[in-house]
C-alpha cells in the first residue's frame, strides 16, 4: 500500500470549534523554528549529554570507567527509545494523550513475576537464573499479556478506550495487591533483593543483553517509521483511518504488538518506569512544532537520551547520588502527569 501523506492540522486542532479553530490552532506550531531545526537542536544537546557522560570527570582506570559508562549509555538508548516511540505510538491508536503501557498495568504483569519467583524459588534464584532465556521468557510473557488484553478490547465491537482504561487499570491493581500479598510473606533479605528489581536501574543492566536488546528496537524502529504515515492517518479516526486505505484492525494489531514488544525490552532490561514514557511524548508533541509523526518519533528519542545522559551526568557529578535518577525521574513524572490531568480535566 502506498503511503499517505497528510495534511498538516490534526484532527484535535481542526476540530476544537467552530470558528476557524483549526487555522488558530496550527498557527502557533508555525511560530519559532521549523520542526527540522528544532530535531537538530534536540540532537545537539543529546550529543553534548552523551559527550559528557562518556568522557567527562573520569577518575581511576579509563578503560574500565569507560567501558561501564558505554555499557550504561547502550541501556539508556535502548530504554530512550522503547519507552519513548512505544509510548508515541500507543497515544496514537488509542487517540489520547495521558494513556502510556506502563499506566494500563503492564509493570505490575513484570512486578508480579519476579515476586513469585522470590515467593517460590527463594532470593536467590534472581541472580541464579540472570541470562538470555529468562530476558527472552520474561519479554514473550509481557507480549502475550498485553496482547490478550489490549488486542481483545480493541478488536471487540464493544472494546472502547474506557474500556481499556477500567480492565487496565483493574488488572494492574490486582496484580500489585497480589505481589504485594506476597511481599509480606518474604523474609527481610529477600524482600531486600525483591526491592532492587523492581526499581528502574540504569547502572546494573548486563551488558550480553544489548546486542538482543538493541535489536529488536532497530526491527521495531525499522516497522515503525516505514509506516509513520499510516500512524498520521490513525490520528484521524476509524472511519478517515479507513476511507484513505488503511487496513484499520490489522494496523491497530501490529502497533500493539510492537508496542508490547518495545515496552516488554525496555522493562526486562532495565526495570519497571511508569513515568518516564509519559513525560518524553508530552515534551516531543510540545517541541516538535507538527503531529506529524516523521518529526514526533525522533524527537521523542531525543528527548528521552536528553533526560537520561544528561540526567545521569548531573546526578552523578553534581548532587552525588548516580543511583538516584529513575527515582527522581519518576517522582517528577508522577507529579506532572498529575498536574497535565488536572488541567486537562479529562482523559
Amino acid at each position: 500500500m502506498s503511503e499517505t501523506h497528510l495534511p498538516a492540522p490534526s484532527p484535535a486542532e481542526t476540530a476544537r470549534d467552530g470558528k476557524g479553530a483549526g487555522a488558530a490552532a496550527v498557527a502557533p506550531l508555525r511560530r519559532g523554528l521549523p520542526p527540522a531545526a528544532r530535531l537538530a537542536v534536540a540532537g545537539g544537546l543529546a550529543a553534548v549529554a552523551v559527550v559528557c557522560f562518556l568522557f567527562l570527570f573520569i577518575e581511576g582506570s579509563f578503560d574500565f570507567a569507560f567501558e561501564r559508562r558505554l555499557t550504561m549509555l547502550g541501556t539508556m538508548l535502548v530504554v530512550a527509545f522503547a519507552q519513548a516511540v512505544g509510548t508515541v505510538v500507543f497515544q496514537t491508536i488509542t487517540h489520547n494523550r495521558i494513556l502510556t503501557p506502563s499506566i494500563m498495568g503492564f509493570d505490575s504483569v513484570y512486578i508480579l513475576m519476579q515476586t513469585l519467583l522470590v515467593s517460590v524459588f527463594g532470593g536467590g534464584v534472581l541472580a541464579a537464573t540472570d541470562g538470555m532465556p529468562k530476558l527472552v521468557t520474561q519479554t514473550l510473557l509481557m507480549v502475550g499479556f498485553t496482547m490478550l488484553l489490549f488486542g481483545w478490547l480493541f478488536s471487540g465491537r464493544s472494546g472502547s478506550l474506557h474500556v481499556l482504561l477500567l480492565v487496565g487499570v483493574v488488572l494492574g491493581l490486582a496484580f500489585r495487591s497480589l505481589s504485594d500479598f506476597l511481599q509480606r510473606m518474604l523474609s527481610p533479605a529477600e524482600y531486600d533483593v525483591l526491592s532492587a528489581r523492581l526499581f528502574g536501574r540504569l547502572s546494573s543492566a548486563e551488558a550480553a543483553y544489548l546486542p538482543l536488546a538493541g535489536a529488536v528496537c532497530l526491527i521495531v524502529g525499522a516497522v515503525v517509521w516505514q509506516r509513520r504515515y499510516r500512524l498520521d492517518a490513525l490520528l484521524l479516526g476509524r472511519d478517515a483511518a479507513t476511507n484513505l486505505g488503511i487496513s484499520y484492525k490489522r494496523e491497530l494489531t501490529v502497533m500493539l504488538l510492537l508496542v508490547s514488544l518495545l515496552i516488554a525490552m525496555s522493562t526486562a532490561l532495565a526495570g519497571p518506569m511508569t513515568f518516564f514514557g509519559f513525560v518524553t511524548a508530552m515534551l516531543a508533541h510540545q517541541m516538535s512544532g507538527t503531529h506529524r509523526h516523521v518529526v514526533v518519533l525522533p524527537m521523542a528519542f531525543l528527548i528521552g537520551l536528553i533526560t537520561l545522559a544528561g540526567g545521569q551526568f548531573i546526578m552523578e557529578h553534581v548532587f552525588y547520588a548516580s543511583g538516584m535518577l529513575t527515582v527522581v525521574i519518576e517522582f517528577v513524572g508522577g507529579a506532572v502527569f498529575l498536574v497535565h490531568l488536572l488541567r486537562k480535566g479529562t482523559l
